[in-house]
């Protein structure tokens, strides 16, 4: 790609990610709410949403090994987005168990498969730049921002029964936003040779998976039932939807200031520091969230659990896979954290929300994360 810099893509790259980043404004805190809808049980949205995240498991790796043997990161892209769009169909025309578990089974292998692809095509665009890769992926948590508070108003005068009419149609506008990128093979860089398998086994590549496993796994429960806990709680929609849109504003001011902080500060030093930062979040939410106060500052602290965890990790997995292993370590990366981490996350949320509520739930998410912070001590580099 040798046409590809910062200065002649930052537009198109931008542009993605903002439209990438509203689909997950439209099913991270709403698709709980709409399954709710569907007269599910918490176990059963758990379940349902659990498949959405272990599919991340499976589909990355394909996809990467697919992208890698080919050089063409963009073209999976945009076929993994069309069939997103195709299975996202389901949603509107079935309301059983069965049939939204096979439809989000589907939608997500497919959009799952897109992400990782995008991520390592934008770090290879960027070269030498890739410390400017926050001011290019705040642009995907503004589109977040924007879908949520859209779709938050939207459900607070219409109705939560609409969330997969704008599902597809967002995923339709995404898949034509991957053909403003160019496709290109991607240029053999230093460090081909290496095996994956080799990579893998080194500590502090082995850490960090597992630290980015744990730190999601942790997530679970916000990501499942935040939401269903502030609505029963009696908070509106619309303060629902701004509370959300905080948590993400915040993750903006990490992600524009990333160049200044990696240039300032060790990786290693971010990383434990939002680790800490995540553990003193879920005691917020698990024991203080019927107040407003406390809740804002908890969505404040989103800026370490995901935004300043996910810059840290990025940048140290497009450190360690490079050339021929670029896109597959980014499947790995996807897979082994938002993947299987979110999946067990969601899936462990539902029965522990069921059994002992918010505080059981995110009293887990705690003791993952501590975990986490000790693995993230002693290996990561």
């Amino acid at each position: 790609m040798k046409n590809c810099s910062y200065q002649t893509a930052y537009k198109q790259l931008s542009l993605h990610y903002f439209l990438y980043f509203a689909v997950l404004g439209t099913t991270v805190p709403y698709m709980g709410l709409y399954l709710q809808s569907l007269s599910f049980s918490a176990i059963e949205i758990g379940q349902l949403l659990g498949i959405m995240m272990f599919t991340k498991v499976i589909a990355p790796n394909i996809w990467g090994w697919l992208a890698d043997k080919s050089g063409r990161s963009i073209f999976w892209v945009r076929l993994a987005t069309v069939l997103a769009a195709i299975a996202s169909i389901g949603l509107i025309l079935f309301e059983s168990y069965w049939s939204v578990f096979l439809t989000l089974m589907i939608f997500s292998f497919f959009w799952h498969s897109s992400l990782p692809q995008f991520e390592s095509y934008t770090l290879t665009c960027l070269g030498k730049d890739k410390h400017r890769y926050g001011q290019i992926r705040l642009w995907g948590s503004i589109g977040f921002i924007a879908a949520v508070v859209a779709i938050g108003w939207q459900i607070e005068h219409f109705s939560v029964a609409l969330v997969p009419i704008d599902l597809l149609f967002i995923l339709l506008i995404v898949w034509g936003s991957s053909y403003l990128v160019k496709d290109g093979k991607r240029i053999q860089e230093e460090g081909d040779g290496h095996g994956f398998i080799q990579i893998l086994k080194r500590p502090e590549v082995a850490s960090i998976l597992i630290v980015s496993f744990l730190v999601q796994l942790s997530h679970g429960a916000y990501y499942a039932f935040y939401t269903i806990q502030l609505s029963e709680l009696g908070y509106d929609k619309t303060t629902i939807s701004l509370l959300w849109a905080l948590g993400v504003l915040a993750e903006i001011g990490v992600f524009f200031w990333m160049s200044q902080l990696f240039r300032r500060y060790a990786v290693r030093f971010l990383i434990l520091l939002s680790i800490a930062l995540t553990i003193l979040r879920w005691l917020i939410i698990g024991s203080l969230a019927d107040s407003v106060f406390w809740m804002l500052f908890a969505q404040l602290l989103h800026a370490a659990s995901f935004g300043l965890f996910h810059a840290g990790a990025i940048y140290l997995i497009d450190t360690y896979f490079k050339g021929n292993n670029h896109g597959k370590g980014q499947a790995i990366f996807a897979a082994s954290s938002h993947g299987l981490g979110g999946a067990l996350g969601m899936l462990l949320a539902g029965y522990t929300w069921t059994a002992g509520g918010a505080e059981l739930a995110y009293g887990l998410s705690t003791i993952m994360v501590a975990l986490a912070f000790m693995i993230a001590w002693r290996w990561t580099k």
